[in-house]
């Protein structure tokens, strides 16, 4: 199973969701992969630790072999490191990811992730890739070699205005160039219950008939801690509220 966890806007918990519910998957004994494709690395970082997520072979150094006219190019399980945590594996980013962008448009790689992707999934069980804030060209590698598009929202006017733009844009790229793609739902990130605007926004967005998960993800500064430490929440504090959220995710997606 490849999924991509995508929205346009920063700061709505992609690479927090990602690399949360990859390490419920590999808890579960699921040969699990995380690929990074954010330039500012905040899913390896919290999986590896800045120093083990800091080198050559990393997502950038995927990405620029392509750029050559090498025939013999490293496999794709090259650039994979092992976490410390049992079958959780990452594919890490790099800040270059971005000065290779424009080089890789204009060679016109947009399938290389894809097949790549597939020569992984001989390898693992579970792949969640975590993706930049924007529609760009590791964005649209991502939706093009996924099978499923989780969506994470927090609750903000601006964001809802732009969910039905993205939402069109992923059914864009599902009809051009991925059939197997699927919009698994929108998971409400940061969900404060107790606030009006909130639960108004979610009733509406229902009424209006978006696919909004049943599952809600609260605000916590356990998250914070965890990234601080580098911990997963179900391994560093699997009986809090925020954590049994996210398990109660993982079994609504299936």
């Amino acid at each position: 199973m490849r999924r991509v966890v995508f929205n346009q806007k920063g700061g709505v918990g992609k690479s927090s969701i990602t690399a949360n519910l990859a390490a419920i998957y590999a808890y579960h004994g699921k040969r699990t992969l995380v690929v990074d494709l954010d330039q500012q690395c905040n899913a390896s970082h919290y999986l590896l630790g800045k120093e083990r997520a800091t080198r050559p072979d990393n997502a950038a150094g995927f990405f620029e072999q392509f750029l050559s006219f090498r025939l013999l190019l490293k496999n794709p399980e090259d650039f994979v490191v092992q976490s410390d945590f049992e079958n959780l594996s990452v594919l890490p980013a790099s800040p270059e990811l971005g000065d290779l962008q424009s080089r890789l448009e204009q060679k016109h790689k947009i399938f290389k992730f894809r097949d790549a992707l597939r020569r992984l999934n001989e390898h693992f069980d579970v792949i969640l890739i975590d993706t930049p804030p924007a529609l760009n060209f590791y964005t649209l590698s991502a939706l093009i070699a996924a099978e499923r598009c989780l969506i994470p929202f927090d609750c903000d006017q601006f964001s809802r205005e732009a969910i039905y733009t993205l939402l069109n844009s992923v059914e864009e790229i599902r009809v051009d160039h991925n059939e197997r793609l699927k919009v698994e739902g929108i998971v409400v990130n940061q969900f404060q219950p107790r606030a009006n605007l909130p639960k108004r926004m979610i009733e509406e967005m229902e009424a209006e008939k978006l696919p909004v998960l049943k599952t809600k993800l609260s605000s916590s500064i356990k998250m914070r801690e965890s990234h601080e430490s580098g911990v997963p929440l179900i391994h560093m504090a699997p009986n809090h509220k925020l954590t049994q959220e996210f398990l109660q995710l993982y079994k609504e997606l299936g």
